[in-house]
């Protein structure tokens, strides 16, 4: 399903649903192996992996939250592969996207969001560019984005350093 994050159109599905992830990343052409964002409407959604951070870590984390700032974490097991790609790490994010949110409860739990366009493509910012890369029959969830925005900020929880800003 297709849904607006914060700064562009995002597509989301159930991370523990290996099919749906595989089905989501061959619609954008992306490796298993590069991972996914997971994102939730709260941070009670990734009290599994906070729990042995040091409190300077979590602090610095809560305080981004919700936002656009998405923390590589330790995945301790509690995210599958499919999810985490190639790495002991999984990039998590408690969205400020009104939209994402509501899909987010309606859901109950935490949702894959990563940018709806394929490999190599420009984000889309507008459901109408959306619709070009997948056309009409992705479901979208109605909502929208700062028209300014762009991808989430991605920074490593060790020491804050930006891996994507």
């Amino acid at each position: 399903m297709a849904c607006p994050a914060e700064g562009v159109w995002g597509l989301s599905c159930d991370p523990f649903d290996e099919g749906a992830v595989r089905d989501l990343l061959t619609l954008k052409q992306r490796p298993v192996s590069k991972g996914l964002i997971v994102v939730g409407a709260s941070s009670e959604v990734f009290a599994d992996v906070l729990e042995d951070l040091l409190p300077k870590q979590r602090e610095m984390m809560l305080g981004s939250w919700p936002g656009p700032n998405t923390w590589l974490v330790p995945h301790k097991g509690y995210f599958p592969p499919w999810v985490t790609g190639n790495s002991d790490q999984v990039a998590i994010r408690v969205t400020s996207s009104p939209a994402l949110v509501a899909l987010c409860r309606a859901f109950d739990g935490p949702l894959v969001s990563t940018s709806a366009n394929p490999a190599g493509l420009p984000t889309p910012h507008s459901i109408w560019e959306l619709r070009r890369y997948f056309g009409v029959a992705l479901p979208a969830f109605p909502g929208a984005i700062d028209p300014r925005g762009k991808p989430s900020t991605i920074r490593r929880v060790e020491d804050g350093s930006v891996i994507r800003g």
